[in-house]
């Protein structure tokens, strides 16, 4: 892989992996749309360590309170923010499971270009409904044992390309009248401990790249640009919907429809 194709991949998928748009089907058809070499699912989970350094840097002070609200937990307080990282791990199980028993089919079937297209405008599709239902609002504070489990079964079905692991748990938490902004971080600080899981299973690959340059440009760019689709998201859905992310899912599932139709006659 060139150094400009690791770079490409790597501002694909910070920004696709936090933007509600999907960076599995991102990734999947970047080769495709341009007659690159899918560089496969391994070198996919291993740009997600640089999302996840992303991450860990733009929510280190969030971290922080975590780790002292879990140990405060240990001690028997139960204030929202010293549950809430029982919540994330609650959340972390489902699509853990999903990706263990489903990881074969994530790398054959689940990568079709015409389910990726159909992922991509039905969750778009669930997302716009969910933004635009109506009712009291609440925030982070308001997450409880119940809505993080249904967040975590929503975040399993991610393990299809199109879905979206943060559009799918945004989603989930808007349906469950978490405002956007909490939905948001919640589905960020999700991103951690699956992000996390992914990249240890596929640590051999790590280890064989150590001196591979285009592996730690893809790893810089990913990073860097996680850490930019957070700040954006979060700045953008406090004063805006959803909506030009359902626009851009659609259309763009419909020109992977229209692509994969002609290309097969």
């Amino acid at each position: 892989m060139t150094i400009f194709h690791a770079a490409v991949f790597g501002i694909i998928q910070g920004l696709t992996e936090f933007l509600p748009i999907s960076s599995s089907a991102h990734l999947a058809l970047l080769p495709w749309f341009f007659g690159w070499e899918d560089p496969g699912l391994a070198f996919d989970v291993a740009l997600h360590w640089g999302t996840l350094l992303g991450v860990l840097l733009y929510f280190r002070n969030d971290i922080k309170d975590l780790i002292i609200g879990w140990c405060g937990s240990l001690r028997g307080k139960r204030e929202p923010l010293n549950v809430l990282s029982w919540h994330i791990v609650l959340a972390t199980i489902p699509a853990a499971l999903a990706g263990y028993f489903l990881e074969g089919k994530a790398e054959t079937v689940f990568r079709s270009p015409v389910l990726m297209a159909f992922a991509l405008a039905g969750a778009g599709i669930l997302l716009y409904w969910a933004d635009k239902t109506t009712g009291p609002k609440t925030p982070l504070r308001g997450m409880n044992w119940k809505k993080a489990a249904v967040i975590g079964l929503a975040q399993s079905l991610a393990i299809i390309p199109g879905v979206s692991r943060s559009g799918i748990t945004t989603t989930a938490g808007l349906f469950l009248s978490l405002d956007r902004e909490s939905s948001v971080r919640f589905s960020f600080l999700l991103s951690m401990p699956i992000i996390f899981g992914a990249g240890i299973k596929k640590a051999g690959f790590f280890i064989d790249n150590l001196a591979n340059i285009s592996f730690w440009v893809a790893f810089a760019a990913a990073a860097v640009s996680g850490m930019a689709a957070i700040h954006f998201l979060l700045t953008f859905v406090k004063k805006r919907s959803f909506t030009p992310f359902v626009i851009y899912r659609i259309l763009l599932a419909l020109i992977i429809l229209a692509w994969f139709t002609f290309s097969h006659r």
